[in-house]
């Protein structure tokens, strides 16, 4: 039996897509955020739409709280990038498509999406077939975490300047991941240039959230528990800024979803909001 990575869609990574796309498709405008080239790459059956998990009204706090953090990410990109930063490194990239649909804006940096290697190899292969293609600027570093691989030395080895600040971001990754873990992805990011931003989104324990939302996080915790990847990492919005102060960071401050809702979603007549004290963020700063 081989032991390379099969190249497969993650399942987590493919709904997360098909959510930013019913956003798009289902939800009154105006669009938090506009990605339908997930669902391009992800290329589900006709009758995807009638997926339990993709239920329009069961599903809707929760698709809101993905197209809000992913504007979130996508603005804080885009105003680094306006002071000079060229380097922008997603860990867990999934189907992000920043490259593709901010192609203009991705051209001018230095972009790595750093992901296992069988779903990295899949979503090569899929940009390749839909004519997206990989351009130089845009660097896919496979990680096998499990065999013990080092994303940072991986990064170097693709290309990135630690002599330069950069951005690095984190969605939808910390709840998998060991506390340790964490911590040393945190502490491996602390220590970049001067002028280089870290974001990453972080669940909070199931006793805080909204009970609106707990049969839903639930349904999440025993679907992922029972894929083999469960939830094992939940912290207090003060844990996480603790643990960015004492690796090191110069700045740090959570960013609440109430907060992503005053931003995003003011006005709004739907009912459309990401649900309080479920996904949130930290944000810190070297």
């Amino acid at each position: 039996m081989s032991d390379k990575p099969s190249a497969v869609a993650d399942s987590t990574a493919v709904r997360v897509a098909l959510w930013r796309a019913m956003h798009v498709q289902i939800d009154p405008p105006p669009h938090v955020f506009e990605d339908e080239i997930g669902l391009s790459l992800a290329a589900p059956d006709e009758s995807w739409r009638q997926r339990p998990d993709m239920d329009p009204q069961n599903t809707k706090l929760f698709r809101a709280s993905i197209v809000a953090r992913a504007r979130f990410i996508e603005d804080l990109v885009v105003e680094k990038a306006a002071r000079g930063v060229i380097q922008y490194v997603l860990l867990g990239a999934g189907l992000d498509t920043f490259a593709q649909r901010r192609r203009e804006l991705a051209a001018k940096l230095h972009v790595f999406e750093v992901e296992r290697p069988g779903p990295q190899a899949w979503k090569r292969q899929r940009l390749i077939d839909l004519g997206f293609g990989v351009p130089d600027w845009l660097r896919l570093v496979p990680v096998d975490f499990e065999a013990g691989d080092s994303w940072w030395q991986k990064l170097i080895d693709a290309g990135f300047d630690a002599e330069k600040p950069a951005v690095v971001t984190c969605s939808g990754v910390s709840m998998y991941l060991t506390k340790d873990a964490i911590l040393a992805m945190l502490r491996q990011v602390a220590a970049l240039t001067r002028g280089s931003t870290f974001a990453m989104t972080f669940m909070l324990p199931l006793s805080f959230a909204d009970p609106e939302i707990r049969p839903g996080l639930e349904r999440a915790l025993e679907g992922a528990r029972t894929s083999g990847t469960p939830f094992i990492s939940f912290f207090t919005p003060t844990e996480v800024l603790s643990m960015a102060r004492d690796v090191g960071f110069r700045e740090y401050h959570h960013v609440s979803a109430a907060s992503l809702t005053e931003r995003y979603f003011a006005g709004r007549t739907d009912g459309l909001r990401p649900p309080n004290n479920g996904e949130e963020l930290l944000v810190a700063t070297t």
